[in-house]
């Protein structure tokens, strides 16, 4: 019950704090947008490779709210680029000269899609005692229960039992998702070197003490979530 009250709190937080919430778009204009985004992306938003994440039904929300975190990182100049917006190198530039609009469009358009399922895979990790465990028992376990030892959060609080999200609260849908993208992403926000999980700080307090085996086994079992 302590976790599930602290976790609400962050989420109510977090809610506050996303500014895309609102954002109304038109996917069939979106459709005519994504031309210099299919290359990574895929057309209809499912990447031909785990290095560039699935953004097919991830959630309207939260898609404009990246996009406009990544184009704000890619306006920065100075010191402003280690505390503005989302760092993501690949696309540096392809947003500029895009209106509020464009990015309201494009992410109502990849919102709208059907994202084809990465699954997941039957696989050992180790801990930190150095024994083996199975992945996916521990990924689950992670992802429905947290660490209560560790102070590490469910997953499922927030982004829904069945991996779904909360589109109005622009908690994106992970179910499906590139397991190597989802390890990729906690690594960052538990690096510090991922910021834009607004003022609460939920995921890199949710990050902070999740170990590398615990990382990799729930973004395996999240991969197979549907």
């Amino acid at each position: 019950m302590k976790y599930s009250v602290k976790h609400l709190l962050l989420a109510l937080g977090a809610l506050v704090l996303v500014p895309g919430a609102s954002a109304a778009g038109d996917p069939e204009a979106g459709a005519e947008k994504v031309a210099v985004c299919a290359a990574c992306h895929g057309q209809d938003g499912n990447s031909p490779a785990p290095s560039f994440p699935k953004l097919a039904g991830l959630g309207q929300p939260y898609l404009y709210k990246q996009l406009q975190d990544i184009q704000a990182w890619d306006n920065a100049t100075g010191d402003a680029k280690a505390t503005t917006g989302r760092e993501v190198v690949q696309m540096t530039g392809m947003l500029k000269g895009m209106s509020d609009q464009d990015l309201q469009d494009i992410a109502a358009y990849y919102a709208s899609q059907t994202i084809q399922l990465s699954g997941a895979k039957e696989m050992q990790v180790q801990v930190n005692s150095g024994a083996q465990v199975d992945a996916l028992a521990l990924g689950e376990r992670i992802y429905r229960a947290g660490n209560p030892e560790t102070g590490v959060p469910a997953c499922m609080g927030c982004h829904a039992p069945n991996g779904q999200g909360n589109e109005p609260g622009a908690f994106p849908r992970l179910g499906g998702q590139y397991p190597e993208y989802i390890e990729a992403q906690l690594r960052a926000f538990r690096a510090g070197d991922r910021i834009n999980d607004g003022e609460s700080m939920m995921m890199r307090l949710s990050a902070k003490n999740l170990s590398d085996a615990e990382i990799k086994a729930v973004a395996n079992y999240i991969g197979g979530l549907n």
